[in-house]
């Protein structure tokens, strides 16, 4: 009986949060376990690639991801629930062009998904925005 326990307590799923903050600039995969407090794995774009252009596109978003998986995959990690987080703010409301490639690619590292977020922080009654009123003069 406490052999049937022991492989019951093996096979037991283990599940983190993957952290996906895309903007347009550069996309972040943070993967934590599920309380939020422990980093498992963290790599961005720009660790991906030299090229700075090349950041938000959506190929480095994919490879920072798969390297994030595996990371996570060796340390025990069996699925994860995935936060997306856009800029927000004063900024765009919707995540850059890596955020939908960096899931895809937690899905082809192995690793199971749970639900899928959007953590995007939306003011409900902005501050000014800098600039002045007639904007940004260069």
């Amino acid at each position: 009986m406490s052999q049937n326990y022991d492989n019951q307590i093996r096979n037991k799923p283990k599940w983190g949060i993957a952290h996906i903050y895309s903007s347009f600039n550069n996309t972040i995969v943070h993967i934590t376990d599920i309380t939020g407090s422990e980093t498992i794995s963290r790599y961005s774009s720009g660790m991906i690639t030299d090229k700075g252009h090349q950041q938000g596109t959506p190929y480095p978003s994919m490879q920072a991801s798969k390297r994030a998986a595996e990371e996570a995959k060796e340390k025990g990690i069996t699925g994860v629930h995935v936060n997306v987080r856009a800029t927000g703010g004063h900024g765009a409301k919707t995540p850059g062009k890596g955020a939908q490639p960096a899931i895809r690619a937690l899905i082809q590292g192995g690793l199971r998904l749970g639900k899928i977020e959007d953590l995007t922080p939306v003011p409900h009654d902005t501050t000014r925005k800098s600039g002045g009123r007639r904007g940004r003069r260069i």
